[in-house]
């Protein structure tokens, strides 16, 4: 059956509906040299065109797949819609990787086009140019330092774009056949899982798929042309490439490209986004921004702080709720919202945010308050790169920190015996790439997909997650462990960036803890302890004490937790390096993967268990050349403040 012309289901198909409809409309702003550009919806259009045609004519075949690395930028957009065009795979990769986790990769897609951003990606892409012999063009975006490249394989995005313009005014229309060529049940964009549990994987979605989530969602938010949403994480999460290439084409609401990382939250505040998507990690980092301003701030702005702040946790997530709230409170608020919710928000560019979401990791229920407190619509996410992302959902009026909202339009959840989440969703992959053993793996003969998850439903439709289903176990004296939870607890710390725990079978529960060598570093300053990087800063007895009463804090609520009072962390040590993407230990999202941690770290853990006060460890040390070397450090191994279950546990 064809597809109806009102509700199109390829994203070249709504980018073409966008052109029509609202061609000098905003698509992409960018921020470049400290100006703001603008394309609209009928220049995307155009110059997909173009790119596509020439993309064709340098032999791009429809199931093809093509690789992007680069991060949020026009050209990548008009690259993925060009990509989607022709007929072929998007294949969004991570900008910071090595060439050696990017290799298998592009071997495993068989991508025969890579678009790179820059010389540095240039020189990923060419160094394992012969390990990858599928790979047929690299065109690269800015110019800069490739005057002298000169091998064959490179093409520039301007040479690109100016062919395709010529092939256009040869042959008008013959390109744009091929966008209407495309169905919804074609293959749209390849992202691969991010290993933190298991083999990577290259997980297909098809435009339909994806085109209905990004739909779903919105209508559920009530976005529009009108928003506008700030494109700043990496693009090979689908989380990103669905708010701000999905639900872009979608709605046709405006996307907004910081000039670098280091200008996000200057840019943020001169664009104003009203459609936010951050991990914890960076709201985390937001309220850092607000502390440290308020330790600058004089002894009257402090006070005032302090006062509206109170009021706000007690009334505004109430306010924001649309629940009752006396008069006399209201107007408090309203008042606070002139002296200090209204400044701060503009502060953190949040002034004009209406929806926001947070997603990829648990979020602590302090930093989601805080949010909530000074009216900022923060609400939680549950997905999975297989599920299309969007699966449980906060609505406006029902957040609550302990859950993930219920499942979202059209989904449906449900758990097995042993608590497992599964979900069926029209959002949900097609397969697992070349691997049909895989796909079925997952994949019940009803259609619902094992997520690896362990949950909870509640009674009125609210998910509770729980840990990985792999990853639950139990202490020697049978007491639950639950390591993601535990370490989620950990997190909560602003002065704890990671932390690993281990217990499974043994009498207590231990951990690795990866200070935030900036907030630690802030709280050494002010209480002058002088320090000279990461390694001393950890190795401080000062610091020690500071992360045990920060452990203790997170054991006294965990105490509190009927399932969890049992393990908490009773010993721990300060790792003198920090855990890092390039050595395999997080994924390139910052997920912990803990079997490598366990494995590299093996003797700290053992130490600690055998209740040692000290352990001498044999640490590689990268030099700034890539060599690496190994120098012995001595690590103290400290105890942690435990405490006895809630009395009322006890009764039960």
């Amino acid at each position: 059956m064809a597809e109806q012309t009102s509700k199109p289901k390829t994203f070249p198909k709504l980018l073409l509906r966008n052109a029509a409809a609202r061609g000098a409309d905003p698509a992409i702003r960018e921020k470049s040299r400290g100006v703001w550009r603008t394309m609209t919806w009928a220049q995307f259009a155009d110059e997909t065109e173009a790119v596509a045609a020439a993309l064709m004519a340098r032999d791009l075949k429809r199931g093809a797949h093509v690789a992007f690395l680069s991060g949020n930028r026009p050209r990548l957009y008009v690259a993925m819609a060009a990509t989607h065009w022709a007929g072929a795979v998007a294949t969004p990769l991570f900008e910071d990787s090595p060439p050696e986790e990017i290799a298998p990769l592009l071997q495993q897609a068989g991508v025969t086009h890579i678009f790179a951003e820059d010389q540095e990606q240039v020189d990923k892409a060419l160094r394992i140019l012969p390990t990858c012999p599928s790979v047929r063009f690299i065109i690269y975006d800015k110019d800069r330092g490739m005057r002298h490249y000169k091998q064959p394989q490179l093409v520039s995005y301007a040479d690109l774009l100016r062919d395709g313009r010529a092939r256009l005014a040869a042959q008008p229309g013959a390109t744009r056949m091929e966008a209407e060529r495309g169905q919804g049940e074609d293959a749209a964009f390849l992202f691969f899982t991010s290993g933190a549990t298991g083999p990577v994987r290259g997980v297909v979605h098809t435009h339909a798929g994806l085109i209905e989530r990004a739909e779903t969602a919105a209508a559920m938010d009530k976005l529009t042309a009108a928003d506008l949403a700030l494109a700043y994480l990496p693009p090979a999460w689908i989380g990103q490439s669905l708010f701000s290439y999905g639900q872009s084409l979608a709605t046709g609401y405006c996307i907004c490209c910081p000039e670098s990382i280091e200008t996000l939250f200057t840019d943020m505040r001169e664009i104003g986004p009203t459609y936010f998507l951050a991990p914890p990690s960076v709201l985390e980092l937001l309220v850092s921004r607000v502390e440290l301003r308020m330790q600058d701030a004089g002894a009257i702005k402090r006070g005032l702080y302090k006062m509206f702040m109170a009021l706000a946790r007690r009334v505004g997530d109430k306010i924001l709720s649309g629940r009752g709230v006396f008069i006399g409170s209201r107007l408090a608020y309203a008042l606070g919202g002139l002296v200090i919710y209204g400044p701060l928000k503009d502060v953190l560019g949040l002034s004009r945010v209406r929806v926001a979401y947070t997603a990829g990791d648990a979020v602590s229920p302090a930093v989601l308050g805080f949010f909530r407190a000074l009216g900022v619509n923060v609400k939680q996410l549950y997905g999975a790169t297989e599920t299309g992302f969007f699966v449980a959902m906060q609505r406006d009026r029902g957040v609550r920190p302990d859950t993930v909202g219920p499942a979202a339009e059209g989904v449906e959840v449900k758990l097995t015996p042993q608590r497992e989440i599964l979900v069926r969703s029209p959002g949900l992959f097609k397969e697992y790439l070349r691997d049909p053993q895989a796909t079925a793996a997952v994949k019940t003969p009803d259609g619902f997909f094992h997520t690896g998850d362990a949950g909870r439903l509640d009674d009125d439709g609210h998910l509770r997650l729980l840990d990985r289903v792999a990853d639950i176990g139990a202490l020697a004296n049978g007491a639950l462990f639950s390591p993601g939870r535990i370490e989620n607890r950990l997190r909560f710390s602003p002065y704890i960036k990671q932390a690993a725990v281990f217990g499974d079978r043994r009498e207590t529960v231990c951990a690795l803890i990866d200070i935030d060598t900036a907030a630690v570093g802030a709280w050494a300053d002010t209480h002058e302890i002088a320090f000279t990087g990461h390694a001393d800063l950890a190795a401080r007895e000062e610091v020690s004490a500071l992360i045990a009463e920060e452990i203790a804090k997170a054991n006294a609520d965990l105490a509190a937790d009927p399932s969890l009072a049992g393990a908490q962390v009773s010993r721990f040590l300060l790792l003198h390096k920090e855990l890092d993407p390039d050595d395999g230990a997080l994924t390139r999202m910052r997920e912990l993967r803990r079997g490598v941690v366990a494995a590299r770290h093996a003797p700290l853990i053992e130490a600690m268990h055998a209740g040692r006060p000290r352990v001498q460890f044999d640490a590689e040390v990268m030099h700034e050349d890539g060599s690496v070397t190994t120098a012995e450090v001595d690590l103290r191994i400290s105890d942690a403040k435990t405490f006895p279950p809630a009395p009322s546990m006890k009764a039960a």
